[in-house]
Order: structure tokens, then C-alpha cells, then sequence
């Protein structure tokens, strides 16, 4: 993109940006904000207006002290010290109105940020699984933080400095016109014009370079997070220089943009500070001259000074603001990109809840794919009858996971329908879906809070008695009363504090504790240890009892009992029956059975172990190398 194509996109984008924040200081029904917005605005106005008389008292007070006479009938018997103090008086006004400005204002813009805050949020966790499984989550909370920000500046900075800057700007301008000369008001409008068109022109350039170093600060708190949430991962593979070098090449980027931002800034700053220093050059000298030819007293040059450097001390930051507001408009632009992101899963007009009967779950025909170009699942049929247990098996990428996310309506069939109770899922309410279904996944993930919080998820309104009983149901309630803190005991970010049996147990006793009618285990003791997967099973059994329950596994040997067995093979069904029937069937289901029982036997036949001859493994060194040899006594 050329740097005039960038710089209309971002004025684009700018103006639709403050069109989108415009209702949050306006809204139709919160009177209280208008309120507080008149009254704010009334008080800035109050502030500019006393900010420009003041320097009239300075004057007098100078004309006083050097014999002139004041120029006004109001000021006569005042004296140089009485007016010196209503000098005084009016900065303090000036100063009081303005922090009455900002206290009046500063309810609003709170609840401005709060409510874009809150519905950035909303709207993230409304937004499908494909979009977040393609966004990394440490950009995407980086986007929310610097946009929630970037509506306290633009408030700030486009309310408060630019605002009173132009007003006060024009009523100096009148003043100069009427009481010195049009050539005053000529020079000064001159100077602030070409002072304006510098800083803007810079600026813009400037914004490019801010959103390149935006981009790389994105791209290192990105690779931070991850190497962060992969902790274990980078251990087991001795990959902290890589992480490392990883990160800095990410913040060697970050730092090149910085230093062309620094750069940039101090060319911005001394180009204004020339322009500016020679229109107040200019203008004194004019005064100048003026008090050696009698036409001005010497309060008048000290009047005109004061208004120049009135002037030129918010034009000063004048850069800095239209910087941060334009890093503002960027930085909430992009927020309002995540906004504007459509929701690829929503609720039809006047959808229903979902009535649930019996909990009976049909696939009719469903075809569905990721990408259309490659197909996932294609026609594959199955009703699992209420309180019937139907396992679906299969090698991997047939289509297991997928069924799961469908049924919870992750993801909308591409073909075909899914009903529960001959209910389309298309046509129902996602909440009240999701309220009739529990999940046990593969991997239970738990939030860095307490085992009473990650329990009581499954149902916000629990007690503190039907918590402990969906644990004693899940076999978990003694190991949680043992811990010191019981249960109030924090596990730890995404659970790593607990083994993966508690951390399971956990996930299965707040399922039992929303108590779904329809239950969904998703390869729930794939990932645990055969001694700790069957001490889980006659939970998961016991969990189903009563329900509707879907299957996904890959061990064979934890679908035994299912009332009907389905294989799916590359997206369609393959076979499907009772655990014997397969086998006698003799086909795909019989070939992963026996190879998985082979298997079994074999591992406990001859188990592998790890472990150095005659050493500890404690006393060896770090970065040794290991050699897995299964079958072998020591190796």
C-alpha cells in the first residue's frame, strides 16, 4: 500500500471509528450521560473564556506599575496589586473549571470504555471455533488491551486538547483583530496554518511507522505467550536458547520500528518549534515596534506575549496529541474489526428453546468439511435412542471429533441435519443447546482459580453441598479434603498443578453437576495411563446412567458395553453393531481390536523401563542423551 492509499484508509477508518464511539457518549437512554456531557462541555467553555480574560488583568496591572493608564473604565481604582490578585483569582477559576470539566466527564468516559469493553468481549466468545483456532490468543488480547485504551485517549485527547484548543484559538484570534491589528491576527493564523499542515503531514507519516512497531509488539507478545502456555513443551525439548532467540529476533524487529519512531519524533518536534518561535518572533517585534511608536503601551507587548505563548504551549503538544489520537483510531480500529467480524454461528429469528424428551440424538446424512475443497464427513447417518450409549470409533481424521463438535453446533452441517428429539439443532437456541449437553473431553482444561470455582462451573448456582457431591460422584472428594487448603486449592493455569486423573475427575464431577441429558465424552481417558483410565471408567459409566451418551474413542476396550458401535473410515461408516457382533463380523472393527489386544499383552508382558545402569538419574547430567528401548530390562 502506498503511503497516500495508507493515509486515506486510516482517515477512513478514523471517522469510522468515531462514528462508532459517538452512541457511548450519547446514548438515547442513559439521560444522566447527557447531562454530564452539556454540563462538562459548559464548564470547558467557562475555562476558555476566563483562560483568555486573564491576561487583560496581567496588562492593566503592567500598565499600572509603568504609569500607563488602564484601558479599561472597569479596572480604574483597582491598582496594580489588586489587579495583580484578580490575576490570581482567574487562573484559579480557569483551573477549577477545567478539573470540574474533568470530573463531570470522567463518569462517562468510564462507562464508555467499560460497555466497549464488555461487548468486545461478548462478541469474541460469540464468534465461531474456526475463528479462533486460526487467531493466536496473545494478538487477540493485545488488540482488545490497546483498543480499550485507545478509547480513553481519543476522549481524552479530542475532547479536552483538541476541543479547547480551537475554541480558545478563536476567541484569541478575535481578540487580536479587535484590540491590536488585522496584520497580528494575519501572522499568527499564517503561523498555526503552516504549524498544523508540518505536525499533520509528519504525523501521518509517523502513524505508518507506529502501526509497523504495533505489529511487531503484537508479534513478540505473541511468541511470548506461547512459549509461555508450551512451558513443558519447550523443557522436554531443551528449546529455551530457541525460545529465546525466537523472541528477540520478534523484538529486534520491534525495536528497529521504535527507534524510526524516536527519529521521527524529534525531527516532528524541532520542525514545530521553528515555525512556532517564528511567528512569535514576528508578532513581538511587531509589538515591539508599536510601543517604541507610542501606539502601544508596554502592558500591551506583555498582553500579546502572554496570548503568543497561551498559543503556543498547547500547540506544543499538539504532535504528541493528534499522534495518540490517530494510535487511538488505529488501535480501536482494529477492536472494531473484531467487532465488525461476523458471527459464523448464530441464532435464527424467533429460534426456540430446546425441549428435551428423552434426549434422542439423530445424524441424518450429515456431510460437512472444514474447507469444501475436502470433504470430512460425507452421509453418514446415526440415532442414538434415549439413554442408549453409541460409541463412535475409528483411526484418526475419520471424522470422530468432528460429529462431537457438530452435535454442540461448533460448526453448522454442511448437508444432511442434526435433530435431538426431532429438533433441527439449526432451529433452536445455541444456549439452550448447550445447556442440554455435558461434555468430557480428552483434555480437560480447568481456569487458574479453585477446585470449588472449576466444579461449580458446571452450574454458577450450586451449593457448597452439591459440589461435594458431584466430587464423591466423580471419586475425586477425599483427595480434594486431603489437600491443605481442600477446596479452595488453586490449580494452576489450565489445571497444571493436578495429575491428568484429578484433572479429569474434576471435569467429570462439574459435568455431573450441570446434569445434562445428553452427554458427550470426547476420547475422555485417551490421554491417561491404563491403570488411571480404568479406575476412571466406572465413573463415565456410572455418569451415563439415565442419559443419552455419544462416544468418541480410540481404545477399543473402553466401548465394550456401548448399545451400538459405529467405525467411521475416511468420513463414512464402515460397520456398525454391538462389541460382538463386530466381532463376529470379523471386518474393520475385529482388525483394530485384535492389533490393540496384541498390543496390551505385549506391554505387559515386557514392560519398558527408563532408568541408567548402577546411576541416579538425579546425578546425570541434563542435557545427557537417553535411548528408549521397549521390551529390554535396561537400557
Amino acid at each position: 500500500m502506498s503511503d497516500t492509499e495508507f493515509s486515506q484508509e486510516a482517515r477512513r477508518s478514523g471517522w469510522r471509528t468515531i462514528r462508532r464511539v459517538a452512541p457511548y457518549l450519547w446514548p438515547d437512554d442513559k439521560p444522566w450521560v447527557k447531562r454530564r456531557v452539556i454540563l462538562s462541555m459548559f464548564a470547558l467553555v467557562l475555562a476558555r473564556v476566563v483562560s483568555v480574560i486573564t491576561p487583560f488583568f496581567y496588562k492593566a496591572a503592567v500598565d499600572g506599575l509603568a504609569g500607563d493608564a488602564p484601558s479599561a473604565a472597569w479596572m480604574l481604582g483597582a491598582g496594580a496589586v489588586g489587579l495583580t490578585v484578580a490575576y490570581g483569582v482567574a487562573r484559579l477559576l480557569s483551573v477549577g473549571f477545567q478539573q470540574g470539566r474533568d470530573a463531570l466527564f470522567a463518569a462517562v468516559g468510564q462507562r464508555a470504555l467499560r460497555q466497549l469493553a464488555l461487548e468486545t468481549f461478548t462478541h469474541i466468545h460469540e464468534l465461531s471455533l474456526r475463528y479462533h483456532i486460526t487467531r493466536k490468543t496473545g494478538g487477540l488480547s493485545r488488540i482488545i488491551e490497546r483498543g480499550v485504551k485507545g478509547v480513553e485517549f481519543l476522549l481524552r485527547f479530542m475532547l479536552f486538547s483538541i476541543g479547547p484548543l480551537v475554541l480558545e484559538l478563536v476567541l484569541i484570534g478575535i481578540i487580536l483583530a479587535v484590540v491590536f491589528d488585522i496584520w497580528y491576527l494575519a501572522v499568527v493564523f499564517v503561523t498555526i496554518a503552516i504549524y498544523i499542515w508540518f505536525t499533520f503531514k509528519v504525523t501521518e507519516w509517523r502513524v505508518k511507522i507506529r502501526k509497523e512497531m504495533n505489529d511487531q509488539d503484537t508479534d513478540a507478545n505473541q511468541k511470548a505467550i506461547d512459549s509461555l502456555l508450551n512451558y513443558e513443551t519447550v523443557k522436554y525439548f531443551g528449546a529455551e536458547k530457541r525460545e529465546a532467540d525466537r523472541y528477540d529476533g520478534a523484538m529486534r524487529q520491534y525495536q528497529i520500528a521504535a527507534l524510526k519512531t524516536s527519529y521521527s519524533l524529534a525531527f516532528l518536534n524541532f520542525g514545530q518549534a521553528v515555525l512556532i518561535t517564528a511567528g512569535l518572533v514576528i508578532v513581538m517585534v511587531m509589538a515591539a515596534i508599536g510601543v517604541q511608536n507610542g501606539t502601544l503601551t508596554v502592558g500591551d507587548f506583555v498582553l500579546v506575549n502572554a496570548y503568543m505563548i497561551q498559543i503556543t504551549m498547547p500547540l506544543n503538544f499538539l504532535g504528541t496529541v493528534y499522534r495518540e489520537i490517530r494510535q487511538s483510531l488505529i488501535d480501536m480500529g482494529e477492536m472494531f474489526d473484531l467487532l465488525e467480524q461476523p458471527r459464523e454461528i448464530s441464532d435464527k429469528p424467533g429460534a426456540k428453546e430446546l425441549a428435551v424428551g428423552g434426549g434422542q440424538v439423530e445424524l441424518d446424512a450429515i456431510e460437512f468439511g472444514y474447507d469444501r475443497k475436502r470433504p470430512i464427513l460425507k452421509g453418514v447417518s446415526v440415532t442414538a435412542h434415549a439413554g442408549e450409549t453409541v460409541a463412535i470409533v475409528g483411526p484418526s481424521g475419520s471424522g470422530k471429533s468432528t460429529i462431537g463438535r457438530l452435535l454442540f453446533r461448533f460448526y453448522d452441517v454442511g448437508g444432511g441435519a442434526l435433530r435431538i428429539d426431532g429438533q433441527d439443532v439449526r432451529d433452536i437456541t445455541q444456549e439452550s443447546l448447550h445447556a442440554a449437553i455435558g461434555v468430557v473431553p480428552q483434555d480437560t482444561v480447568l481456569f487458574n482459580d479453585t477446585i470449588r470455582y472449576n466444579i461449580a462451573y458446571g452450574r454458577a448456582d450450586a451449593t457448597g453441598e452439591e459440589i461435594e457431591d458431584a466430587a464423591r460422584a466423580a471419586n475425586i472428594h477425599d483427595f480434594i479434603v486431603g489437600l491443605p487448603d481442600g477446596y479452595d486449592t488453586t490449580v494452576g493455569e489450565r489445571g497444571l498443578k493436578l495429575s491428568g486423573g484429578e484433572k479429569q475427575r474434576v471435569g467429570i464431577a462439574r459435568t455431573l453437576l450441570k446434569n445434562p441429558p445428553i452427554l458427550l465424552l470426547d476420547e475422555a481417558t485417551s490421554a491417561l495411563d491404563t491403570e488411571t483410565e480404568a479406575s476412571i471408567q466406572s465413573e463415565l459409566k456410572a455418569m451415563g446412567e439415565g442419559r443419552t451418551v455419544l462416544t468418541i474413542a480410540h481404545r477399543l476396550s473402553t466401548v465394550v458395553d456401548a448399545d451400538q458401535i459405529v467405525v467411521l473410515e475416511d468420513g463414512q461408516i464402515a460397520e456398525r453393531g454391538t462389541h460382538d457382533a463386530l466381532l463376529v463380523l470379523d471386518g474393520r472393527y475385529a482388525a483394530i481390536w485384535n492389533r490393540q489386544q496384541r498390543d496390551a499383552d505385549a506391554s505387559l508382558g515386557s514392560a519398558p523401563s527408563l532408568r541408567a545402569v548402577g546411576d541416579d538419574v538425579t546425578d546425570l547430567p541434563k542435557d545427557g542423551r537417553w535411548r528408549w528401548l521397549p521390551g529390554q530390562g535396561e537400557s
